[in-house]
């Protein structure tokens, strides 16, 4: 893109951090001819210890969701 290295990645941190930003405050980004990237919460459940087939309460928690738009998934197909 014509900048120099370190200029790029000076870029780059500011961008993720206000992504990280942006989703610690459950909010979503929407990338043009990308996708989108969404908060969601997920419901405490049941699950169980793989090594000791013990059952256990898995937390409740947040997660991003990453969703393309039709733009990107035409490019990949």
């Amino acid at each position: 893109v014509g900048l120099p290295k370190k200029e790029a990645e000076e870029i780059i941190e500011i961008i993720l951090e206000t992504m990280k930003h942006t989703f610690a405050d459950g909010e979503s980004i929407k990338v043009s001819g990308f996708g989108s990237f969404n908060v969601r919460e997920k419901r405490p459940r049941r699950g169980r210890n793989p090594k000791t087939g013990e059952d256990i309460e898995i937390a409740s928690r947040r997660v991003i969701a990453f969703k393309p738009s039709s733009l990107l998934k035409a490019t990949v197909e």
